[in-house]
C-alpha cells in the first residue's frame, strides 16, 4: 500500500552529524535535521522542510504533490533511526510553522498532521 511506503534515505556520513536527505518521486529534496538545544544536549529540535532551489530558500513552503504519506512515513523513519543512534536524548521537540492566514494560538494543518505520525514513533 503506497501509505506505508517510505523514500530512500540519504544518512549523514557521520551518525553524530544528525542531518538526513531524501528525495522524493516528484523531485521535491528534503533535509531534516537535528539540532540540539545549548542548554540542554539531551532535547533535540526536529526541522524538516524541502531545500530545492526553485523555492528560493522558503524551507517550509506548502507542497502538496500527492506524497505526504510517503514523506511522513520516511520522516518517521529517519527519528526512529536517530534516536537509536543517540539513547540518551530524552526530549524531542518540532515546530510546524503555518500558512499565511493561520493563526498561531491556534493548532495548524501541519501540527495537525505531525501529530498523526506521532505514535509511530513513540510508544
Amino acid at each position: 500500500m503506497a501509505k506505508d511506503r517510505i523514500f530512500d534515505i540519504e544518512f549523514p556520513s557521520i551518525p553524530s552529524a544528525g542531518v538526513y536527505y531524501f528525495n522524493t518521486t516528484t523531485g521535491l529534496r528534503y533535509e531534516v535535521r537535528f539540532g540540539r538545544l545549548q542548554d540542554n544536549i539531551l532535547h533535540s529540535n526536529i526541522v524538516f522542510g524541502v531545500i530545492n532551489d526553485e523555492f528560493e530558500g522558503e524551507e517550509y513552503v506548502a507542497t502538496n504533490r500527492g506524497e505526504v504519506y510517503q514523506g511522513m512515513n520516511t520522516i518517521v523513519e529517519i527519528v526512529k533511526n536517530y534516536m537509536s543512534e543517540h539513547p540518551k536524548v530524552n526530549v524531542y521537540e518540532f515546530t510546524a510553522v503555518g500558512r499565511d492566514g493561520e493563526t498561531e494560538t491556534a493548532e495548524n494543518a501541519r501540527m495537525s498532521l505531525y501529530k498523526r505520525f506521532l505514535p509511530r514513533i513513540f510508544d
